[in-house]
């Protein structure tokens, strides 16, 4: 008996101590452990303790439980209209609620729940819990699409260097009054973004900036209640559309390999065109302005809710891009493409490291391998497609001769193509490497190129195996000056587009100079083709009577004169109707083979009538054989090759 009248006395003493500790229940519930490890008999405070406060946390719950009920959409009584942007205060009321009923439902979880009112509190917590999470979860949703800014495309076209102008603003927009339900998920026009050119690089911020504390309030209660997954979701899917529609703004549209590989060249241009804008207004400008919107809202609660909802957010507009891009290179080859595809190449390598950065983490590691991927690819798609471009000239057999020995298609469209590809060199020296070039080894020519990069000896083979093809093109003539013809208007031309653009620059001098000098025996062996048997009318031997077969030997024969004169006429007239039309399309070429014409012929004409004119002149019909003066031929030679046929019916006589 005397032992339980001391354990009562010492109890009654433990509640005085309590009593007098105040209402910081922290440290009583400390002092109260303490003085139980003394003396077992003190064991039963706690659940004394428990029993005290149970009745303080459930008025704590109630007040709380009122605030959150009140805003409870799936109540007839909850007021069905939206907190954030409308009523500021009851935001920052309902907040506190959360706040209370979150922590509460902590402490309460701590306990040792021995009672059914322990219990029946918990459960009663977590529900009221779960309404304000159901709430915040919407207010979240409400806010982003509210306070989304839509991607102007229109301020974006003509230049990628565009920032947004910051716009001020209030936490909250709006106040008390009479608590009407304003707002609406319809986009204000008044919420589109302000761009402005700028040196700098791109910034756009796709969401109003004044909404973006509150979001972060909304984010933070839900995670650090235990609704992070949910808040991520909300999160995600919302942000998501919105950048899909921004590449959908960009021209970007959804398309399976299949569309792609079946599309006409036109189109499928344009869709690249597209393409390599979005990847560098997307990756290097849109994508950093959602990672940084994610650090804002998310940045505090840790990396791995700030990662995962920016992978997410990001991951279906990033595989969009990049699947895209795979149906390209894995597409038909054909040499159109291969600028196109380096351009892609490029754009792709430039916005890699951007990519690695924004997804460092392990979330976004898959996404980053899949771009390292698609790169190869490409790379492997542009180095085919150049070898299919060599192929397509080694294998270019057309057997029809171009009309007057102008300029072959195949060659405008090769070294158009080679001025193209030097834009292109870093990238091509880059890809082409450590691949071999077929140029014969005794060819020392490759030894003296402007450059010994990769690129300078590719184009040293296409160079080579283009002039190969136009000297077999040439074969195509029966008449051999016309083969002349067509080698040089075709190799000048070559000349002429590497002279004139970088391609001189890795060929080098040398290998401009000797093309030339190529050029010129082109127009020597043109000479010789189309006007030796013409001059060889004009030698002396054969016309006198003589041993030595000329005026000097003997008497001259008329009929060997008149013979002479008559074929000089007929084979000046017969080059004159081919070779007017002929074509030689460069204006110096085209003068100085006329001068070079000119020299060798008129001279040799003067000089021979000079001599026997006089022996025919009293003759009948002279004019018959001595038709043309010198002068008619000089005037005569400036019709050749220019491409319109003409004939020589009324020699054009000078007037005495």
């Amino acid at each position: 008996m005397a032992a339980v009248e001391g354990d009562e006395r010492v109890i009654a003493t433990a509640q005085q101590i309590v009593k007098s500790l105040g209402t910081t229940k922290n440290a009583t519930k400390d002092i109260i452990m303490i003085l139980s490890s003394f003396d077992n008999r003190l064991s039963t405070m706690t659940d004394l303790l428990a029993s005290s406060g149970a009745g303080e946390m459930e008025e704590r719950l109630d007040a709380a439980e009122a605030k959150v009920m009140q805003w409870d959409l799936n109540l007839e009584t909850g007021r069905q209209c939206f907190l954030w942007g409308d009523f500021p205060d009851e935001a920052r009321d309902f907040l506190s609620a959360v706040d209370e009923v979150s922590g509460l439902t902590e402490s309460l979880g701590k306990l040792s729940l021995a009672s059914e009112e322990e219990r029946d509190l918990l459960d009663r917590a977590q529900s009221v819990l779960q309404v304000a999470m159901d709430r915040l979860e919407d207010e979240f949703r409400h806010v982003l699409i509210r306070k989304t800014v839509p991607l102007d495309a229109d301020r974006l076209s003509g230049s990628t260097s565009i920032r947004r102008d910051d716009e001020g603003g209030s936490e909250y927009s709006g106040g008390g009054g009479d608590h009407d339900c304003g707002g609406s998920e319809e986009i204000d026009a008044a919420d589109r973004s302000e761009y402005a050119c700028d040196e700098g690089p791109l910034s756009l911020e796709l969401i109003r900036q004044e909404a973006i504390p509150g979001l972060r309030d909304i984010a933070h209660r839900m995670v650090n209640s235990g609704y992070a997954g949910e808040c991520c979701q909300v999160y995600s899917s919302i942000r998501r559309d919105v950048l899909e529609e921004c590449l959908s703004i960009l021209g970007v549209e959804k398309l399976s390999i299949d569309d792609v590989q079946k599309m006409e060249w036109n189109p499928l241009d344009g869709k690249i065109r597209r393409w390599i804008q979005a990847m560098k207004i997307t990756v290097g400008d849109i994508f950093s302005g959602e990672h940084r919107l994610c650090e804002q809202i998310f940045g505090e609660l840790g990396g791995d809710v700030r990662e995962v909802c920016f992978v997410e957010t990001a991951k279906s507009a990033v595989l969009q891009l990049l699947n895209f891009g795979e149906a390209v290179a894995i597409g038909r080859r054909s040499p159109e493409k291969l600028s196109r595809i380096l351009d892609m190449y490029d754009a792709l390598a430039e916005a890699l490291p951007d990519l690695q950065f924004l997804f460092s983490g392990e979330a976004g590691e898959a996404l980053v391998e899949e771009a390292m991927s698609l790169l190869v690819s490409l790379g492997d798609a542009a180095k085919g497609t150049f070898a299919e471009f060599e192929n397509a000239i080694r294998r270019e057999a057309s057997r029809t001769p171009i009309q007057g020995g102008a300029i072959h298609p195949l060659v405008r469209y090769v070294m158009n193509y080679l001025k193209l590809l030097v834009d292109y060199s870093d990238t091509l020296n880059v890809l082409m490497e450590d691949d071999t070039i077929n140029v014969p080894e005794e060819d020392e020519e490759i030894r003296y190129l402007g450059s010994n990069s990769p690129m300078a000896r590719r184009l040293f083979s296409l160079t080579s195996l283009l002039e190969a093809n136009v000297v077999e093109k040439s074969k195509l003539y029966k008449d051999k000056a016309m083969q002349f013809v067509f080698l040089m208007n075709n190799l000048l031309y070559i000349v002429q587009r590497v002279k004139d653009s970088e391609l001189s620059g890795l060929l080098g001098d040398r290998w401009v100079k000797k093309r030339r000098g190529q050029v010129r025996q082109y127009a020597t062996g043109y000479l010789r083709a189309s006007w030796n048997k013409v001059l060889l009318c004009l030698k002396d031997e054969g016309i006198g009577s003589g041993l030595g077969g000329s005026s000097s030997g003997g008497a001259v024969s008329k009929v060997a004169l008149k013979e002479r004169f008559k074929n000089f006429n007929l084979g000046f007239e017969e080059i004159y109707r081919n070779q007017t039309a002929w074509n030689v399309p460069d204006p110096q070429l085209r003068e100085e083979l006329r001068i070079s014409i000119s020299e060798k012929v008129i001279p040799a004409y003067r000089s021979f009538m000079g001599r026997f004119r006089s022996h025919l002149e009293s003759s009948r019909h002279a004019d018959k054989y001595i038709k043309y003066t010198p002068e008619d031929l000089e005037n005569y030679l400036l019709d050749l090759f220019e491409g319109v046929p003409a004939t020589l019916s009324h020699p054009r006589r000078k007037s005495s």
